[in-house]
């Protein structure tokens, strides 16, 4: 459980220190197309508010999805007369989109985003990014689903918002209550690691985000909002639902699959430093040891299932010798996923190849036992067996994990044992801790030049932002043409 030799690429969560003047703590991006009526008077009571309440420096970035109205020069006007306003054009819609590059290219080192027709309360900002200030959470969202939330919105709306939630719920395991509320907000160094594992580029793109973040173990923190449905809303409920289901259909597949390396985003436990001075007590320990128990007894269960359907037509070292071997390739699948963190296929044929050596010793020691059973007694009886097998396998288990932890799934990046990220670890990548991967993209989306606004006088390289240090609060976004295209058909 020490925080400073931890798996994945994020460091312990820290207070950020207020920056210096002109150095924004924190990126307010409002996504938009057409909106040249309701812009103006959002970004001027936005920027108002943030200026009367907000402690630290600020950015408002509009973010422009090819509007094919006058919101460009709406967002240029603005630019010129606030100072703490930006604006950035995309040629291609996507809410999802326009986030990404926006987040990705952007120096703050808290990323937030709300609708541009407001209706959330804005008392809620300072709690939604306080905690990724503090460096308590990862993630927070607007609810408007939590109890104590205050929402004005009619029926339908109403009911396609919590059943989508159940849905999530159901098939997804989301433990987050609200996923759609217009309301979010991101540590900008989760971003940069997170943001190239969602392949949506729509409204899915805040779904996606928060399930990969929360089964990546990450802090998703949530803030109860008053917030008014806005009637003029132009969300097409119909395909919006439909293309959020296929987004739901293929999360689940890649989950299920493993084909996300979410152990890039994995955390160190705690960020106080008494946990860095524990000495001799291998990290992750406990939950390994959970994990392992709660397979072993399945696998114990399913073993003795098979021993005694195999018993009637065989002898009982070959009925033994049959079970055993079936359950230890079900135990070894299980236990490299749920309790070392192992994802996808890299190294499984080994992880196998080598649990069947384990398999072995557990064999030895069950047919062991079976044959002097068979020594003591001439014809003992099934019940009889069943408990020394249940006494060899329990010896069996205790040296099945420790081979596990140390052999099989070893952490050999520091040469530590057990949690996920070392070359058993998804990808068997044996990075150093704190050394930036390249990115990942899940997804089919390629980078293609586009165009910005001719006014705008603050444009962004998109991915420019991974490459700098994180502790480096100076660095000001550089005057270049930002790229990102899709060739498929956008929200």
């Amino acid at each position: 459980m020490r925080t400073d030799s931890s798996p994945g690429y994020l460091p312990a969560r820290e207070h950020l220190p207020a920056g210096d003047a002109g150095t924004p703590v924190l990126d307010v991006v409002i996504p938009v197309y057409n909106e040249e009526k309701d812009l103006q008077p959002c970004v001027r009571r936005l920027h108002e508010h943030l200026t009367r309440t907000f402690p630290y420096a600020f950015r408002i970035t509009i973010a422009d999805n090819a509007s094919t109205d006058t919101t460009p020069q709406v967002a240029a006007r603005l630019e010129a007369e606030l100072p703490e306003v930006t604006s950035f054009r995309l040629e291609q819609k996507g809410r999802g989109r326009a986030l990404r590059t926006v987040w990705s290219a952007s120096d703050a080192p808290v990323l937030a985003y709300m609708d541009v027709d407001l209706s959330t309360d804005l008392n809620a900002l300072l709690p939604l990014v306080a905690p990724l200030i503090s460096g308590h959470s990862d993630l927070a969202i607007g609810s408007r689903l939590a109890r104590s939330s205050r929402v004005v919105r009619g029926p339908k709306r109403e009911f396609i918002s919590r059943a989508y939630n159940l849905i999530l719920r159901g098939s997804l395991q989301a433990r987050f209550s609200d996923a759609q509320c217009g309301f979010k907000a991101i540590r900008g160094d989760v971003a940069q690691l997170l943001l190239p594992l969602v392949e949506d580029t729509g409204w899915f793109f805040d779904t996606e985000m928060l399930v990969l973040a929360e089964r990546a173990g990450l802090r998703i923190h949530e803030v109860p909002v008053d917030w008014v449905d806005d009637p003029d809303s132009t969300v097409h409920i119909v395909k919006t639902a439909t293309d959020d289901l296929k987004g739901v259909w293929r999360v689940g597949k890649a989950l299920a699959s493993g084909s996300l390396p979410l152990d890039r985003l994995a955390r160190p436990f705690g960020d106080d430093p008494r946990d860095r001075d524990i000495q001799g007590v291998p990290r992750g320990l406990a939950r390994q040891l959970l994990g392992f128990c709660v397979v072993g007894g399945l696998s114990t269960l399913f073993y003795l299932l098979l021993y005694s359907g195999f018993r009637p037509f065989m002898g009982s070292q070959f009925a033994n010798a049959l079970a055993l071997l079936v359950s230890a390739i079900a135990n070894t699948a299980a236990n490299r996923r749920l309790t070392f963190g192992v994802r996808g296929r890299d190294r499984a044929v080994r992880h196998q190849a080598q649990g069947l050596v384990v398999f072995g010793i557990g064999l030895a020691l069950t047919s062991g036992s079976l044959a002097a059973l068979s020594a003591a007694t001439s014809s003992p009886s099934h019940s009889t067996e069943l408990a020394v097998l249940i006494a060899a396998n329990l010896a069996a288990t205790v040296l099945r994990f420790l081979l596990f932890r140390a052999w099989v799934f070893a952490d050999r990046r520091d040469g530590g044992p057990g949690g996920p990220g070392g070359s058993g670890g998804p990808g068997g990548q044996g990075v150093p801790t704190g050394v930036a991967p390249s990115p990942y993209v899940a997804g089919s989306y390629s980078s293609a030049p586009y165009s910005a606004t001719p006014d705008s006088t603050s444009q962004f390289r998109a991915g420019d932002a991974a490459d700098r240090a994180w502790g480096d609060a100076t660095v000001q976004l550089e005057p270049v043409r930002p790229h990102d295209h899709d060739s498929r058909n956008a929200r």
